[in-house]
């Protein structure tokens, strides 16, 4: 059972907390290395210049195409095993991480490079969870962000993406980049031009869509931010492409996140902002030349036009997850569930589309289970986000007739 929270925040992680909450002090026990210190130092300096970077952008009109995002100095790389230990004291009173398996999809025995395992997230803002969207089964001490973020990080930690797809991200300059960054990983956010985040009172600024990939495995060849727009009109919708080359193999392909208009009665919308993206990313692969993965919350059931609009693209484009199906071509059940003073809510809104003549799915994470999520639904003490994180392994497809 919940004891309440935990009241230390450890070296990496204490100064990853909003502006507006001061970190409490640190208990007895709580790993204190001279090595932890001198982490905690350094992140102390970037996320003191990162956050006034921030909070400067939060200030401005939110309206800018590519914003430009500060250039920190390079900071003393962190121990993943480290950053999820100091998770887990944080995490202590808290029930334990609900555990999912990996299931195997591939055709015929391993073999060749390793794998590229991507993770796509709607990870839910803050600003929203407290403020906004009415969990009306979640505890508000569940939603508490020094101990929330840190369920997220051990989602992230426990599975080790080589490229992470996030949405609804409002702590990108005090956590995610400060803390992403020194894990190896480069990292790009765009936010919404007015997030609905800015209207909560004591928020951190605009959420939006973020994208990290790690160094060590990908060279960066070309970026994009795009504004989505609906019938000739820009939205608030927004979009990240990032043309990518693999270390290992010399293979370009193109990774995109995005996340479209939430609600019902916007389905036309949410249609024609898929269009957009689509007619985008055909330009950027050179008409599928260059392999794709997308990754978002698209707000859509798989009955929605903007749904058949990505299965019938040019750019042959399959689901990932409907291959978790018995018949291969059922998306799952939910990739969300909560409950709202409306009622109980379970959709199937996050999907991993991926270009199926040059890659192939070698494995999918299995979803919570009912049972798992529990009868309060989610968020809860366990899982931090309204969404269920989605995780593949990929790789090349290496016959060259099946290839475009």
């Amino acid at each position: 059972m919940y004891q309440g929270p935990a009241r230390c925040l450890c070296p990496l992680l204490r100064r990853a907390a909003t502006a507006s909450t001061a970190p409490p002090p640190p208990r007895a026990g709580c790993p204190m290395g001279s090595g932890s210190s001198r982490l905690y130092s350094a992140l102390a300096k970037t996320l003191s210049s990162s956050s006034s970077s921030s909070a400067a952008a939060a200030a401005a009109p939110q309206h800018r195409e590519c914003p430009g995002q500060p250039e920190a100095a390079p900071l003393e790389p962190i121990d993943p095993q480290e950053l999820l230990e100091e998770c887990q004291v944080v995490l202590r009173q808290r029930p334990p991480r609900c555990q999912r398996d990996f299931v195997d999809l591939r055709q015929k025995a391993a073999g060749g490079p390793r794998p590229i395992r991507v993770m796509q997230w709607n990870i839910l803002a803050q600003a929203l969870g407290e403020g906004k969207d009415n969990f009306v089964q979640c505890p508000m001490e569940a939603l508490k962000w020094e101990e929330r973020k840190c369920l997220i990080l051990e989602e992230i930690l426990a599975y080790k993406p080589d490229i992470l797809c996030l949405q609804e991200v409002d702590h990108y300059f005090d956590t995610f980049e400060p803390l992403l960054s020194r894990l190896g990983y480069q990292c790009t956010f765009f936010p919404k031009p007015w997030s609905p985040c800015l209207d909560v009172e004591r928020n951190n600024g605009p959420d939006g869509c973020a994208l990290f990939f790690l160094k060590d495995r990908f060279e960066l060849i070309n970026s994009a931010n795009i504004r989505l727009t609906a019938m000739k009109l820009k939205t608030n919708q927004v979009a990240i492409a990032q043309t990518l080359k693999c270390h290992e193999t010399g293979r370009l392909f193109c990774i995109a996140v995005t996340h479209l208009k939430a609600r019902t009665g916007w389905e036309r919308f949410r249609s024609a902002q898929g269009c957009d993206l689509l007619q985008n990313l055909k330009s950027i692969t050179q008409g599928a030349k260059i392999p794709l993965i997308i990754c978002g919350d698209f707000n859509a059931e798989p009955t929605e036009e903007v749904y058949r609009e990505f299965s019938n693209s040019s750019l042959n484009l399959n689901s990932a997850y409907k291959l978790l199906s018995p018949d291969g071509q059922s998306e799952p059940p939910y990739t969300t569930w909560k409950i709202r003073p409306s009622g109980e809510c379970r959709h199937t809104l996050d999907y991993i589309w991926y270009s199926q003549h040059a890659l192939n799915v070698n494995s999918a994470l299995g979803l919570l289970t009912e049972e798992q999520i529990g009868p309060n639904r989610l968020p809860s003490f366990n899982y931090p986000s309204d969404h269920l994180s989605l995780v593949c392994d990929f790789s090349f497809n290496q016959d060259p007739d099946r290839l475009l």
